[in-house]
């Protein structure tokens, strides 16, 4: 069978099928699912029980994997391989996690809009999200789609924002929500990475508004200022008619590609059991990322 697709949004985003995730990928199926990635954005994969090797091999069609902030900052870990972003409430010993814990904290920072590795560089090009446990209610993922956010900006703020560059910082969420603890050694192992404000698809060639809650400064501009304008341009970004609602079935893998889109996750009961296993793909030049 040959990839068919369902849109899922009137803008971005469709639902995919017509190939087993489960098996090696050919040539072929790998490109179809790259031309579909240049113009949807967003696929949808729904039945598709992967194990965790299934993923990996999957995902590593695509490209190096990225790791994000493991880089950086070591942790015990209930997945052994670490290409495998745990995004659960689920402690390394397997228990739900505490209300309080650093692995809640982290579930909470995912629920700003953002990008994956926005503040990296290389940052990430696809994220691979696979729904293994869902909770009883909530915990739904959105995305918006960044393209349509350019699309749609006034004259005046493309001609604004053409020559503009932000600075992405990691902790910028973290210290959003109140978690201070990291020292001055810390932060400069992660310093910022800096992206176009008006940025073009490199699959795609569309321009689009890169913008998200890692975005924390605008080179050159005063703080204050820098932090309303960019979250403006947030807002405008996100409306909510322009934005898709995924919920989560088990057995479900979403391919979002994270230079042409945000995501957030939503509130659910953080008393309940949730897991979810992410691979995302480097935006590298050994990337395999060529529609043709």
């Amino acid at each position: 069978m040959s990839l068919h697709l369902k849109p899922l949004h009137k803008i971005f985003a469709a639902q995919a099928s017509g190939i087993d995730l489960t098996q090696p990928l050919s040539d072929t199926d790998l490109k179809a699912i790259n031309a579909a990635m240049n113009e949807h954005a967003v696929l949808v994969f729904r039945g598709q029980p992967l194990t965790a090797q299934q993923q990996l091999n999957f995902s590593k069609s695509f490209g190096p994997l990225d790791i994000g902030l493991k880089r950086v900052f070591k942790r015990p870990e209930r997945l052994e391989d670490e290409r495998l972003i745990d995004i659960s409430n689920v402690d390394a010993q397997g228990q739900v996690a505490k209300r309080d814990s650093p692995k809640n904290l982290s579930n909470f920072a995912n629920q700003l809009w953002h990008s994956d590795s926005s503040f990296m560089n290389p940052r990430a090009a696809y994220s691979m999200l696979h729904c293994v446990i869902k909770p009883s209610w909530g915990g739904n993922t959105e995305f918006t789609d960044l393209r349509h956010a350019y699309d749609t900006l006034d004259e005046r703020t493309r001609e604004e924002i053409k020559d503009l560059k932000a600075e992405h910082f990691a902790l910028h969420t973290r210290i959003l929500l109140g978690d201070n603890a990291y020292t001055d050694d810390q932060k400069k192992e992660i310093p910022p990475a800096v992206w176009p404000l008006a940025d073009t698809h490199p699959g795609s060639g569309r321009k689009l508004l890169y913008v998200g809650v890692h975005a924390h400064q605008i080179t050159g501009w005063p703080t204050a200022e820098s932090r309303m304008y960019l979250q403006d341009l947030l807002e405008h970004a996100t409306q909510r008619e322009n934005v898709y609602v995924h919920e989560w079935q088990e057995g479900d893998l979403v391919i979002w590609d994270n230079r042409s889109t945000l995501h957030r996750g939503r509130r659910f009961d953080i008393a309940e059991r949730r897991e979810l296993r992410r691979t995302t793909i480097n935006d590298s030049p050994e990337a395999n990322l060529m529609a043709a």
